[in-house]
């Protein structure tokens, strides 16, 4: 990742915009980062990311809720709990 000063970005802006499509550009402000100019198909890989995780706690919750009523389920130990997510690869 390029990593440029906010006064290098402003400077340049035309030509980071254009290595954006390549790679993200980190911008900083007295050694921090404060900024990331990053391609528009990266940030829609972003958002893509962002939903499938927020879908997965989703039905994780939903599947705990429906799960915590069951006996069979309260009884299970981590090792079997394991044991059944390699059995399902």
């Amino acid at each position: 990742m390029i990593v440029v000063t906010s006064v290098e970005a402003q400077s340049r802006f035309g030509e980071l915009i254009d290595r954006a499509q390549r790679e993200p550009i980190e911008i900083t402000r007295r050694g921090r980062p404060v900024a990331y100019v990053v391609s528009e198909h990266d940030l829609r890989e972003l958002g893509d990311v962002r939903r499938r995780r927020e879908d997965a706690v989703r039905w994780y919750a939903s599947y705990r809720r429906a799960t915590a009523a069951s006996p069979e389920a309260a009884a299970l130990t981590d090792e079997d709990i394991d044991r059944l997510v390699h059995e399902l690869r």
